[in-house]
């Protein structure tokens, strides 16, 4: 059996700088790899999540010229946790702008987790400008996905770290999680604001993976990191991601023709298998690899194989 791949070498960006795309949002982005190489768009998580440095080395750097950029109101793009005009929609226009800015027709559009709402909602938008879709993780964000995960049923798989989610709600509003936290995270108090902010980054960071994982958790802790990604997630979430329930499943003949590839965890938590699968059967041509033993991170073994594997293919490196 050959051995799994792994991340390529760490590499710094040959380019970094911002985009002012209206409405007070500045975005920071990155590039990386070879100038004039296949241009690829990295989509990262949350929404809120923000890229790192490991990101980059998802890519053969020699083969790629990858745009990497931090979504409105996380990582280095301004004003920090910022949920006006911070919509689905303003990051599909936003992907467009960079798309120009660097000056390609189309790019192989990579996107995990909300990267892969955000991408299909892109490629089913512009699918003319998306040479190949590589995703992991696939969220529709259905209300039956977000209550799985805010409300009932990942609740039942960790009782004890669902408890800590709850702790900062009142009893009496533990019948709404979504909505409570909306009320902590947009009151006033700034100090219960990052405590809500902390609970519910850590809910994820503790739950995304088959295996605890000390690193994840840690980073999900952090109190900057943890106000964007909560904020922006619970934004998002309460508003369906401004998308029809259903929707990105019922447009998916709109992706007829772009080759792709969907890497899914057996026991992905936060985003339940059949939506994937669903997916991987409305959409015949991409390929479908769902990971026995795996969770939801990018990093887990088995997943991070078959994504280095996909961008390998995709650029022509068998």
């Amino acid at each position: 059996m050959p051995e799994p791949r792994t991340l390529y070498p760490a590499i710094e960006p040959y380019e970094t700088g911002t985009l002012d795309v209206g409405d007070g949002h500045v975005l920071y982005y990155e590039r990386v790899g070879t100038r004039g190489a296949k241009p690829a768009v990295f989509l990262h998580g949350g929404p809120g999540g923000g890229i790192s440095p490991d990101h980059r080395r998802l890519f053969d750097p020699a083969r790629y010229d990858v745009l990497l950029f931090d979504q409105r109101g996380c990582g280095q793009s301004t004003p920090h946790a910022e949920l006006e005009a911070n919509t689905t929609w303003h990051l599909v226009d936003d992907i467009e702008k960079l798309r120009e800015r660097i000056g390609v027709e189309r790019w192989l559009v990579f996107g995990g987790s909300w990267g892969s709402t955000l991408a299909l909602a892109y490629a089913q938008t512009h699918p003319q400008r998306v040479s190949e879709l590589v995703l992991r993780g696939v969220y529709t964000v259905s209300r039956a996905e977000v209550d799985w995960y805010y409300q009932f049923g990942v609740s039942e798989m960790f009782p004890d770290k669902w408890a800590r989610f709850q702790a900062p709600v009142p009893e009496a509003e533990r019948g709404n999680m979504m909505a409570a936290y909306r009320k902590l995270l947009t009151g006033d108090d700034k100090a219960k604001q990052v405590e809500a902010a902390q609970a519910w980054s850590v809910w994820e960071g503790e739950t995304i993976t088959l295996l605890p994982d000390a690193g994840i958790s840690t980073k999900h802790a952090d109190g900057h990191f943890a106000l964007a990604f909560a904020r922006i997630e619970n934004h998002y979430f309460t508003h369906g991601a401004w998308l029809d329930d259903g929707q990105l499943l019922r447009d998916a003949h709109r992706l007829a023709g772009i080759p792709g590839v969907i890497v899914h965890g057996r026991y992905d938590m936060p985003c339940p298998v059949r939506y994937a699968y669903a997916l991987h059967q409305a959409w015949p041509d991409a390929d479908f690899h769902l990971i026995e033993g795996a969770g939801h991170a990018w990093s887990e073994p088995g997943i991070l194989d078959q994504l280095i594997a996909a961008t390998d293919h995709f650029a022509g490196k068998e």
